[in-house]
């Protein structure tokens, strides 16, 4: 009889099992991007929320996702670091992806602990100035390196993070850019959908339709609009969708502007759902997006109007601002005041009935484009750390 070859034990090239770790599952780009992200994944994906479930996590459940709540109190809740280390050990994950500062600071520390060296994390919501809300202190910044080192690598939702990124101190080797995905398909424009919708929102049949799409926070600047809306023509309304902490101030903000009549607040609205009163329907309500945001990571609501046929009118968008010039037409970019909406829109109106077709610049954005992208970042993670021990950096015996 031959000799009997010894089988030696390879890596695979693809992880089988992946662990996505994320702060909250509210209604939020990250979190949506996330559940977008696992319906195109070619991997068997879990999902753990250290705070809470929110309206995304009921969307991944219908999805088929396996969805675990930590019930994280507080940032310095220390009690939700071993159950998380448990949870990665029983679950047999190769590879372990974190999602927001939180989850990507206890993330990468359990997964070490836990023996998973193949660690990702992507950056969704790294400004100049905040990281998710929160100003860049030092204190944040040291915590956020330190933890990196822990990971295999860090995905930069565009090039523009990316950099902030090097800035911040993460070396370059160890960023990858991977950029946020949409469904084409869900936004192409719908003239039906689109008459049915203005209908149930009471918008006047003559009415130009101005939108804003995103969390109503300080940040995000929707006043700005809301004060340039005083200055234009009574046909002209405001259609403002998402919902934050900012929505009584913006209430206020119209009533005193004199707009209130003409300002519409949908409340928070996920990417899919019921006909007419989800995201791609009322982009199909607007004729124009605006983004006055002067710090954004992506621009996430851009690329989906893009999608949906609108012109756009933005201050601050990587997702634009990153790809070749003349890749995206209908999009101008305005100094972020009042006054400049004011010259703006009136100009955007002018130019009559436009095709809603697709734009080229959201064919870039592509989900399925970037799942591609994040696949290969897992097969270098993967391929590329050996396993560890049960202790922080001890190699396996």
């Amino acid at each position: 009889m031959p000799p009997t070859i010894p089988t030696i034990p390879t890596t695979p090239t693809i992880p089988a099992k992946v662990l996505h770790i994320i702060t909250g599952l509210g209604v939020g780009g990250a979190e949506q991007q996330l559940r977008l992200l696992l319906q195109h994944l070619p991997v068997e994906c879990d999902v753990v929320t250290l705070t809470e479930p929110g309206p995304v996590a009921e969307g991944l459940a219908d999805d088929g996702v396996r969805v675990v709540h930590l019930g994280m109190g507080h940032n310095r809740d220390l009690a939700v670091l071993p159950r998380l280390v448990r949870l990665i050990r029983t679950g047999g994950y190769d590879l372990v992806h974190t999602h927001l500062y939180r989850a990507c600071v206890y993330g990468r520390i359990a997964a070490r602990l836990a023996g998973v060296r193949a660690v990702v994390a992507t950056e969704h919501s790294l400004g100049d100035s905040q990281l998710e809300g929160r100003r860049l202190s030092p204190g944040v910044r040291a915590l956020y390196l330190a933890s990196e080192r822990l990971g295999s690598a860090t995905v930069a939702v565009s090039p523009t993070v990316a950099a902030r990124l090097r800035h911040w101190g993460v070396p370059a080797p160890r960023i990858e850019v991977v950029p946020n995905g949409i469904d084409l398909a869900r936004y192409r424009f719908d003239p039906a959908l689109r008459a049915r919708t203005r209908t149930r929102l009471g918008l006047p049949e003559g009415a130009y339709v101005v939108g804003g799409v995103g969390r109503l926070t300080a940040g995000k600047r929707f006043d700005v609009v809301v004060r340039a809306l005083a200055q234009l023509p009574d046909d002209f309304w405001l259609l403002l969708v998402g919902g934050g902490a900012e929505e009584n101030v913006l209430r206020r903000t119209a009533q005193r502007a004199g707009v209130a009549d003409r300002v519409l607040f949908t409340g928070e609205r996920p990417a899919s759902g019921c006909p007419g009163a989800d995201l791609p329907s009322l982009l199909h309500a607007m004729d124009v997006l605006t983004s006055p945001s002067a710090e954004e990571a992506f621009g996430l609501a851009v690329v989906e109007a893009l999608a949906a046929g609108l012109p756009v009118l933005y201050v601050s968008c990587p997702a634009i601002e990153d790809l070749p010039p003349g890749t995206a037409a209908d999009v101008r970019r305005v100094q972020g005041t009042a006054d400049s909406f004011v010259r703006a829109l009136p100009a955007v109106r002018a130019e009559g009935n436009r095709s809603r077709a697709v734009s080229a610049a959201a064919h870039h954005y592509c989900i399925t484009r970037s799942a591609a992208q994040l696949m290969e970042v897992y097969t270098a993670a993967v391929t590329s750390t050996p396993p560890i021990g049960p202790h922080l950096g001890v190699p396996s015996a």
